[in-house]
């Protein structure tokens, strides 16, 4: 059961919340239960459509952004949000079985995606705290320094979902996957 009091539909969320899961519901045909969540609070719902947006226009291929979403899903432990991106990984992202697993392990299987989503994971597991090498190891695989601040933008941005997934402990209304280890608190 979740923590937090999700609203059921649209009509019952914050009237400034409205007009934006109505867009919501345009775009993908339903508001899954993330969005309704942060609709709790409208300033956080339109914080988050508008960084999703914006990221969505970037340099980063939409495969790309999916592999970062599910390494940052996995590492933290955040079974919504792993459902979620494997979901519109297969879905829309068209990910075979054997890319998510090497995803959801912070890897990929194409050479260059690889590099990417390994820099994602170690953002994700040191905070940020990453080495002047990490960051060469990225250009070097023809990352521009552009796509690089992409990269931490989609950590930060899967993160705060994570987080406040995990906090409110949304019910998941994806096919369900579970993180293979649930991280722990500190």
């Amino acid at each position: 059961m979740t923590r937090i009091v999700i609203p059921a539909n649209i009509e019952s969320a914050p009237a400034a919340a409205q007009p934006l899961l109505r867009a919501v519901n345009q775009q993908l045909g339903s508001v899954p239960n993330l969005f309704r969540l942060a609709a709790t609070s409208p300033a956080a719902l339109e914080g988050y459509l508008g960084m999703s947006g914006a990221l969505g226009k970037g340099a980063l291929p939409a495969a790309t952004r999916e592999r970062i979403a599910l390494a940052v899903a996995e590492i933290n432990g955040c079974a919504y949000c792993l459902s979620a991106h494997t979901y519109l990984g297969k879905n829309l992202a068209k990910l075979d079985d054997a890319e998510i697993a090497a995803n959801r392990s912070g890897a990929s299987n194409d050479p260059k995606a690889d590099v990417a989503v390994r820099f994602a994971a170690k953002v994700t597991e040191q905070r940020g705290h990453v080495s002047a090498e990490d960051v060469l190891a990225v250009k070097t695989a023809g990352y521009s320094d552009a796509q690089i601040v992409e990269i931490v933008q989609h950590v930060a941005l899967n993160t705060w979902t994570n987080y406040i997934n995990e906090v409110a402990k949304t019910e998941i209304d994806f096919p369900v996957v579970t993180p293979r280890q649930v991280a722990q608190a500190a």
